[in-house]
């Protein structure tokens, strides 16, 4: 079992800055990769970010405005969003990946809403 804690979600204006932090508890050195996905409303959840390894992959709706990083824990990771504009507006999710077959936890989300 692995749980999820994400804070850093919160309201800011468009071209503004906010950093999103998940910690991970539990069974982490099952876990192969780390991640953000968002979901807006009335819409499905999509890919912000994730890391695993060396690698990072990210969603095309953010590349160059959001950095995903890894604590020194590697239990933790971080969000840097940069730039936000009015459609990043979401609930955002951490997810982490484990073990061989690949199973998925989330977190409770975080709510970030970029006003115009």
């Amino acid at each position: 079992q692995v749980q999820l804690a994400e804070s850093g979600g919160g309201l800011v204006q468009a071209g503004g800055s906010l950093r999103l932090s998940c910690v991970a508890s539990g069974n982490i050195f099952s876990i192969s990769a780390m991640g953000w996905y968002r979901q807006a409303p009335g819409k499905q959840r999509e890919l912000v970010a994730n890391i695993f390894g060396d690698g990072t992959n990210y969603g095309d709706s953010v590349k160059g405005r959001f950095t995903i990083s890894r604590g020194n824990a590697k239990n933790t990771v971080y969000l840097q969003m940069n730039s936000l504009k009015p459609e990043d507006t979401a609930v955002y999710y951490c997810n982490a990946v484990v073990g061989v077959i690949g199973y998925n936890y989330w977190g409770q989300g975080t709510q970030v809403t970029v006003s115009s």
